[in-house]
């Protein structure tokens, strides 16, 4: 098929890869001239027999509804427009909404997969209606893994970024389970190589997984991941996760953990934790820390 890609990054640049190799003819575009194939969204319509599909895979919000909108203008009737970053799947309806008021279709696509896609293929996740994803078919199973699994229409409009959303949203939770793992091995004096514990976990366990073989994999670069700081960033699926689960009265506590342990990540002195030292202080007398020199103060007689 005849496929335009707007966004060449780490993501689009090696789904076109993929594409291309599975035999399709994809036209790029990007604001890095270096790594597009057209200099304007104008000239990858044009390249595009009809109907035309184009894929997006820019970042969500601003970029996303500025891409989408401009696709609209260009587009016509019996075209599609697939989004393939990681919008909300709310924004998905609404691009629907208004691209269908132009007879134009929409199918948003959850992609997995990272790095790594090119060349074991990507999860997919996507939602339309059975004609538009039809459309677009061909793309997904160039795109997704071997075999019998890696892809799904997961419903309507929405489904597929909603599916990638609850995804994300477990990744957290396995991640921050790996990581206190990690910790706490490090911290006793009875486990002599920790690194070699998590490895031996690969085969035979109940958690081995994708991302246990990924944290092995870093542990032999740096056993004590000395080089890397302990800070977490989100890239808001898990926000969105936490808040669907609060709409829907269903309790995601290990995610929501998992999200606001990235933000106590991102605190090198959290205010929270002053206040509960001095609470503790309090009550209990307990020690608290200087805050210029980081070292504790004198520790009462609590006998």
């Amino acid at each position: 098929m005849h496929l335009g890609l707007v966004g060449l990054g780490k993501m689009g640049g090696n789904m076109r890869h993929r594409l291309r190799d599975a035999g399709h003819t994809v036209v790029g575009y990007d604001r890095d001239p270096e790594l597009a194939d057209v200099g304007s969204l104008e000239e990858l319509v044009d390249a595009l027999p009809s109907p035309k599909v184009v894929w997006v895979m820019v970042p969500a919000g601003a970029p996303t509804h500025e891409t989408v909108d401009r696709l609209g203008e260009l587009l016509g009737e019996g075209d599609l427009v697939v989004d393939g970053g990681n919008s909300r799947w709310t924004d998905d309806q609404a691009h629907a909404a208004a691209l269908a008021e132009k007879g134009i279709g929409f199918v948003d696509c959850g992609v997995s997969g990272g790095v790594w896609g090119r060349e074991n293929g990507y999860a997919l996740m996507y939602g339309g209606s059975p004609e538009d994803v039809a459309k677009v078919q061909p793309a997904f199973d160039a795109l997704k893994p071997p075999g019998e699994f890696g892809s799904v229409h997961a419903g309507k409009v929405g489904a597929g970024h909603f599916s990638k959303m609850v995804h994300n949203g477990i990744e957290y939770a396995v991640m921050q389970s790996y990581a206190e793992g990690w910790e706490l091995l490090q911290a006793v004096d009875v486990v002599d190589n920790t690194t070699e514990v998590f490895r031996s976990w690969r085969e035979g366990t109940v958690i081995r997984s994708w991302l246990l073989d990924l944290l092995v994999a870093s542990l032999d670069d740096d056993p004590d991941l000395a080089s890397i700081r302990g800070y977490a960033d989100d890239s808001g699926e898990g926000r969105w996760t936490v808040e669907a689960g609060i709409e829907n009265a269903v309790a995601t506590p290990a995610i929501t953990a998992a999200l606001y342990a990235r933000f106590v990540s991102r605190q090198d002195d959290s205010p929270a934790m002053k206040a509960v030292a001095a609470m503790r202080n309090q009550f209990g007398g307990h020690a608290t820390r200087a805050a210029s020199a980081g070292e504790p103060g004198p520790d009462p007689d609590l006998a």
